[in-house]
C-alpha cells in the first residue's frame, strides 16, 4: 500500500511540501523529477484520466511556453495539449501524486493527505510556516 509516486519539481515549494508530507507519514515515495525524466504519453494521459480532469487543468498557464504555443486557444483538444506537455514538460502542473488511493494534483500540498495510507507521524508546517499537522499528527483545518 506504500506504492506512491510523486512527479516532483524540487524548485517548487508546493512540490517540496507535498514530498515532505508523504515522508512525514513514514513513506518513502518513488520521486520522479519530471523535468529531467518526463512521463511518456501513456503515463501522462493515464494520470490525467485517473484525475478525471481535462488536460487543460494540468497545464501551467504561467509558463512562457504556454503563451508562445498559444495554448489558451479553446479549440485545442486534450491530444494537442498533451503533445505540448510532452514536448515541454515545464508545462505540466506539479506535483502529481499517484497512490493506490488515487491520483491527484496536490495543490495545495495538503491535498496529498487523502492519498496516504498511513497517518502523519508528527507535526508538520509548510515552508512558509503554515501549520498543516498538529503535535498529535492531526490535520489542522
Amino acid at each position: 500500500m506504500n506504492d506512491i509516486t510523486i512527479y516532483h519539481n524540487p524548485a517548487c515549494g508546493t512540490s517540496r511540501n507535498t514530498l515532505a508530507l508523504i515522508r512525514n507519514a513514514g513513506i518513502e515515495p518513488r520521486v520522479i523529477e519530471y523535468l529531467k525524466d518526463p512521463p511518456d504519453r501513456e503515463t501522462l494521459a493515464g494520470m490525467i484520466a485517473a484525475m478525471d480532469v481535462p488536460a487543460r487543468d494540468v497545464l501551467r498557464a504561467k509558463e512562457a511556453a504556454y503563451a508562445q504555443l498559444h495554448l489558451d486557444d479553446p479549440s485545442l483538444g486534450d491530444d494537442a495539449l498533451i503533445d505540448a506537455m510532452l514536448e515541454h514538460p515545464v508545462l505540466i502542473q506539479r506535483p502529481i501524486v499517484v497512490s493506490p488511493l488515487g491520483t491527484r494534483m496536490c495543490r495545495p500540498s495538503e491535498a496529498v493527505l487523502d492519498l496516504l495510507p498511513s497517518p502523519q507521524r508528527g507535526p508538520f508546517a509548510k515552508e512558509d510556516g503554515e501549520v498543516v499537522i498538529d503535535a498529535q499528527g492531526n490535520r489542522v483545518v
